[in-house]
């Protein structure tokens, strides 16, 4: 098959990739390839763009137990206890399909923490939209509130805080980050590893299906006036299943009888099956024709690209397969052989035996390509920095600007959001959403934790160094407010193009002004999420580093 450029364009590959691509297979790819190359080298899996500033970042300290680098980051909270705690996005899912967008990122964000062996036990949950007068704004806006409430309430985990704000940027891009946090004893934490020659390689929870294929490039792309017909891209989740893949993961992880284990999220099974070899330093070899599917006639392609939800990827001690496989058959879940961890470090993709897809894996991940974009201070800075008191004229009545100021979106009750989500569930819940940072008790201590996400993308937008700065001191300050110590810290950047000189400028003085303010704070930050082209027909989004900033404390209860 000939590689054409709008095969590329199309995979979200340059010409300079696609040689890189060449290079490291030898050959010219076949189109299974091709595609397992252009989501790990998406933007949303790779970080191109974004990495070499997010290595200046202070992810170390004398809690933290897991840095970045992992499914999730965990810091000491004592007792032998770890919290486990990460943020994501999904933000181009939620705009397309707001409910399932926004319920997907609920139920990925706890696959993340529970892949960890924690037991998850709060929900945050940090959202942007556009003015609320808009119909598609509001048909969003409900529609995201919705999935986050639908997933959330059915799983059993409660949504104890975050922030909703509104501005005219975030109309057509609006920004759904969700975070969670899960309790794990220190010698239980797992890792997304594949190791042991012929240890087997199992498939475990729901089917596989063609929803989500290509999510990953899709959230690695401006919107303009087709994105409407990326909604194939947004996955559809089941609370239900998840509930049940959650409990039968937990307790096969108590058996011993797990290498490793991975959520298939971004980029499905290719990003699973890579990642874990490539942190094993081993190579994974699957037939997809063993994976379970709800489709029929699917290729390896879109086996390797879906996006399907409820899914994981475990490598699993060789002898003890029986014993885990009887785990998931009493929780009514497929639990199937699909292939082993070899010698060669490669992920190799047999379909009825036939080899369609042969890549060493550190090519996907550590060899990715990383970018220093150009960057250059936008032209807005100097004129928005200036403040003249007496352009503004004589203010209004005292009464008559409070009262504005109540009626703002922002900064009236959010109570219509909060009281959708159940925020008591497991009887943990110490603090009620809408009275500052969430706090949810740890039982069997005398432990609590308090957790808050904040930002203002206004103040990022007037000077990225110090919006970034006060957005990991807002959420600090909740934490304290609260009565903890912050002790860490997880972040979700949302920006718009990297591409474009001023937005990788807003982007690097937001990363350097996070890092001296978590410096400064002795607050470690140990992973989160990048999200980039949050972009409209060229307008890109407030810069909102939310991020995730997000603190939690230790503190008795």
């Amino acid at each position: 098959m000939t590689i054409t450029g709008e095969i590329l364009e199309r995979h979200g590959l340059t010409t300079g990739e696609y040689q890189r691509i060449v290079d490291a297979l030898h050959r010219e790819p076949t189109l299974t390839e091709l595609g397992i190359f252009s989501v790990m080298w998406s933007e949303h899996c790779s970080y191109k763009s974004s990495r070499v500033h997010l290595k200046t970042l202070p992810t170390t300290g004398p809690r933290v137990l897991q840095g970045p680098g992992e499914n999730a980051g965990a810091v000491d909270i004592g007792d032998g206890l770890a919290a486990v705690f990460k943020i994501e996005s999904h933000n181009h899912p939620s705009f397309i399909e707001p409910y399932q967008g926004a319920a997907t990122g609920v139920g990925g964000i706890i696959r993340d923490i529970f892949t960890m062996g924690a037991r998850p036990i709060a929900l945050l949950n940090s959202l942007r939209f556009g003015p609320l007068d808009d119909p598609l704004v509001r048909r969003t806006f409900s529609g995201v509130v919705g999935g986050i409430a639908g997933y959330g309430n059915s799983i059993g985990i409660p949504t104890v805080g975050g922030e909703v704000a509104f501005d005219e940027s975030y109309t057509g891009n609006p920004l759904v980050n969700v975070f969670c946090l899960g309790i794990a004893a220190h010698e239980e934490i797992i890792k997304g590893v594949a190791s042991g020659v012929g240890n087997p390689v199992y498939y475990v929870g729901a089917k596989t299906g063609r929803d989500g294929i290509h999510g990953a490039t899709m959230a690695s792309a401006e919107f303009d006036e087709r994105s409407a017909e990326k909604r194939p891209a947004v996955q559809v989740g089941d609370p239900f299943m998840e509930k049940l893949l959650l409990e039968a993961c937990l307790e096969v992880m108590k058996s011993d009888a797990l290498i490793g284990i991975q959520d298939m999220g971004a980029a499905g099974l290719t990003c699973s099956t890579s990642e874990m070899g490539s942190r094993g330093g081993a190579g994974v070899e699957i037939d997809v024709s063993l994976v379970p599917q709800r489709e029929t006639g699917m290729t390896p392609y879109e086996i390797m690209l879906s996006e399907s939800q409820e899914r994981m990827l475990m490598v699993v001690k060789r002898g003890r397969e029986a014993e885990v496989e009887r785990i998931f058959e009493k929780w009514d879940l497929h639990a199937v052989r699909v292939g082993e961890v070899t010698t060669d470090g490669k992920l190799r993709v047999r379909n009825h035996g036939d080899v369609v897809a042969e890549i060493p894996n550190r090519s996907l991940t550590d060899d990715a390509p990383v970018y220093r974009r150009p960057m250059a201070e936008p032209a807005y800075i100097k004129e928005a920095q200036q403040l003249s008191l007496a352009a503004l004229g004589k203010p209004p009545a005292a009464t008559e600007v409070f009262t504005r100021l109540l009626a703002s979106p922002t900064i009236a009750s959010k109570r219509w959001v909060y009281r959708q989500y159940d925020h008591m569930v497991r009887t943990n819940t110490l603090v009620l959403p809408g009275m500052g940072a969430g706090v949810v008790r740890v039982k069997g201590t005398t432990r609590a934790l308090a957790m808050s996400v904040d930002c203002n993308g206004r103040f990022v937008y007037l000077d990225p160094y110090a919006g970034a700065q006060l957005a990991v001191a807002e959420a600090a300050r909740n934490v304290a407010c609260a009565g903890g110590l912050p002790i860490g810290a997880t972040n979700c950047l949302n920006f718009g193009n990297p591409e474009k000189p001023e937005i990788m400028w807003q982007f690097a003085k937001a990363v350097e002004g996070m890092g001296a303010a978590c410096r400064a704070l002795d607050i470690p930050i140990t992973g989160g999420n990048v999200s980039l082209y949050n972009e409209t027909d060229g307008r890109a989004v407030l810069p909102t580093p939310v991020n995730r900033s997000t603190s939690l404390a230790a503190a008795s209860t």
